[in-house]
């Protein structure tokens, strides 16, 4: 069962099947909440008559990774320098 809160970052894009108008292409590889996505068709829309633009649906409005290590696959601090666990602790009886 899905969690009601995954609702709250359901998201939209607007995309056409013929190309589109300039309008629709303005708005290419946008996303939009889905209760702030623009009404269709677009109010800009050079032929609202004939209007094949639809709405293409996505979990959330993020698109890809987010953060430079999924996009890199680096983990921070990894290889970050010199070992320092090796050696005596700070106790005086370590050794």
């Amino acid at each position: 069962m899905a969690n009601p809160d995954d609702a709250r970052w359901h998201a939209v894009s607007v995309v056409s099947t013929r190309g589109g108008c300039e309008a629709v292409r303005a708005l290419k590889d946008k996303r939009f909440l889905s209760a702030r996505a623009p009404k269709l068709p677009l109010a800009e829309c050079s032929s609202p008559d004939s209007c094949s633009c639809t709405y293409r649906k996505f979990p959330d409005r993020r698109a890809g990774p987010r953060r430079e290590s999924d996009q890199v696959g680096l983990r921070r601090g990894a290889g970050s320098g010199k070992e320092r666990r090796i050696g005596r602790g700070r106790r005086s009886t370590d050794e």
